[in-house]
């Protein structure tokens, strides 16, 4: 879920933290060092991309990357920790330093792009709105949703891009918001909302929490663009880079067949000069970042490469069983794509 409150407002926040240009730039790789981990910013409880198992570690694609982002930076998945944030409170934090890097199912736009002090590095997964109904309510399409009421959460960039969907096909509804997306998805339970939108790989996140799933359906319709991604304070290029080339460590590494198992081998032995160029065998790309030269193998060892983290967290195998889709490789009938490291 994504925020659309305004950037007046978004600043007015800042400033109140005392902030100067929202961040200092070429500050954040060495705070990082200093304290000896990496403050991450998540969901408040999203399965597949953030949320807490029985024993409190996060677990999800969002947490992954930041844990990418610090094995590439210490050698080391483990060193790093999570502030779990609400869709309102998100980008304030972020802004105001209490956390490096957001890593929170964020939607990538211009004006956050531009406006808030901040930027995206890149694009974890690819979605869009949708919508999720009770199979009773009989309804096949969301054109059949006039005069629906709609659980949306607040402070997103759904209330919008829902707005503007009924408008234009000429549909009526009632919103109801709600602060978290578990409240809304509750509602949707109870039955005080007819229908839950929000972006498709929450909705099967939240069906997968209800208590009876299977009575539930994700109506056929997409009707945005949600490209979602980690974000950084604007002016550290440094920070930016490694989170963004972290990113397309792990999609490279999937590309070339590097895995968290063969990935060690690889390094050593490998005879294709792509793959020696990635883990560091060949070169000093690590240096250009200020990693070590085996950033890479870390990352991949340690997480795993795009594809293996997708699969653990979201693919067939787990409650949320979402198909690759746009999300994979430009190479198999996605989207997904990363600049080679060379």
């Amino acid at each position: 879920m994504k925020m659309f409150k305004s950037t007046l407002a978004v600043v007015t926040a800042a400033a109140a933290l005392g902030l100067s240009g929202f961040a200092q730039a070429g500050a954040t790789l060495d705070a990082v060092q200093k304290k000896g981990f990496v403050q991450c910013g998540v969901s408040d409880g999203l399965p597949g991309f953030s949320v807490p198992d029985a024993k409190g570690t996060i677990l999800g694609i969002d947490a992954d990357v930041c844990r990418a982002v610090a094995a590439a930076v210490f050698g080391d998945a483990s060193k790093v920790k999570f502030s779990q944030l609400n869709a309102k409170e998100r980008f304030t934090a972020l802004q105001s330093g209490e956390v490096d890097v957001l890593s929170r199912n964020t939607t990538w736009t211009s004006s956050r792009d531009s406006g808030m002090g901040l930027v995206f590095a890149g694009v974890t997964y690819y979605d869009g709105i949708g919508f999720l109904v009770n199979n009773k309510l009989g309804v096949k399409s969301a054109k059949e949703l006039d005069g629906a009421t709609i659980c949306i959460q607040a402070g997103t960039t759904t209330e919008l891009n829902v707005s503007d969907y009924f408008r234009a096909n000429g549909l009526k509804y009632t919103p109801i918001t709600f602060d978290t997306s578990d409240e809304s998805a509750k509602s949707l339970e109870s039955g005080r909302c007819d229908v839950l939108t929000s972006d498709k790989s929450q909705l099967y996140a939240q069906r997968s929490k209800l208590a009876a799933p299977k009575d539930y359906v994700v109506l056929p319709e997409t009707i945005s663009k949600e490209p979602l991604g980690p974000v950084v304070r604007k002016g550290d290029e440094e920070w930016f880079a490694i989170v963004k080339w972290t990113l397309f460590a792990m999609l490279n590494a999937e590309e070339m067949g590097v895995t968290s198992k063969n990935v060690e081998a690889e390094a050593k032995s490998t005879k294709n000069p792509d793959v020696a160029r990635l883990l560091g065998a060949d070169g000093e790309y690590g240096k250009d970042l200020k990693l070590p030269k085996d950033w890479v193998v870390q990352i991949v060892k340690q997480v795993g490469n795009y594809g293996e983290v997708f699969e653990k967290n979201l693919g067939k195998s787990t409650p949320l069983e979402i198909d690759r889709g746009l999300n994979a490789l430009w190479n198999n009938g996605g989207i997904q794509y990363a600049p080679p490291v060379r």
